[in-house]
């Protein structure tokens, strides 16, 4: 049976504009991942904090990382999701964000997001996720936007509370990490929610 729903979002909102550059403090950026970054995507993967939490693969070669840019650039244009690198102006990156699991049709999508260790602690993380959100919910048009990180991770919690995402719950081993099963917490904002510091 066809839906006579019509799309939250309809297909093209994404891929028809340029992944756009955002400006956040401190002369930091979120652009497009680029082939020259591909040392810090390497680097993500032998961090012990980003295996744990974010299960970037391991291994991972210089060719390799630059195949996965080349991914993400095309996932752009397929509308499947949306990635950024955090970085200094002029700099390499320094930490990733982004929407996956986008779905237009629903009109939703679920942010991720790492920090390499000499960008962790200045709260850039709930700073880049309020710009995408914002991005994502008024210039995309995308209605529900959720956040999911394991209970033992206190860090990814307090980004999700300072970039205004209500806690929604607890989904029970939800996620299977390197140590075992995790507990995950969801999060989520939805069209109408105030935006933080409002």
């Amino acid at each position: 049976m066809i839906s006579s729903t019509p799309p939250v979002v309809p297909v093209g909102r994404i891929a028809s504009n340029p992944q756009p550059v955002f400006r956040l403090t401190a002369d930091l950026e979120l652009r497009p991942w680029r082939y020259d970054d591909a040392q810090a995507l390497v680097d993500a993967c032998r961090d012990p904090d980003i295996q744990q939490w974010n299960r970037p693969g391991r291994d991972v070669s210089l060719a390799d990382a630059r195949e996965r840019i080349a991914r993400w650039q095309e996932s752009w244009t397929s509308e499947r999701s949306a990635i950024w690198a955090v970085a200094r102006l002029g700099e390499r990156a320094r930490g990733l964000i982004g929407w996956g699991d986008i779905d237009l049709r629903g009109g939703s999508a679920e942010i991720l997001y790492w920090m390499l260790p000499a960008g962790r602690g200045g709260g850039v993380m709930p700073e880049a996720v309020v710009r995408l959100s914002w991005w994502a919910m008024d210039d995309v048009g995308l209605h529900r936007l959720r956040l999911t990180h394991s209970v033992a991770n206190p860090a990814s919690c307090r980004v999700a509370a300072k970039a205004g995402f209500a806690l929604e719950g607890t989904m029970r081993l939800a996620l299977l990490h390197a140590d075992g099963w995790h507990d995950e917490h969801l999060h989520a904002r939805v069209r109408g929610d105030a935006w933080p510091g409002a």
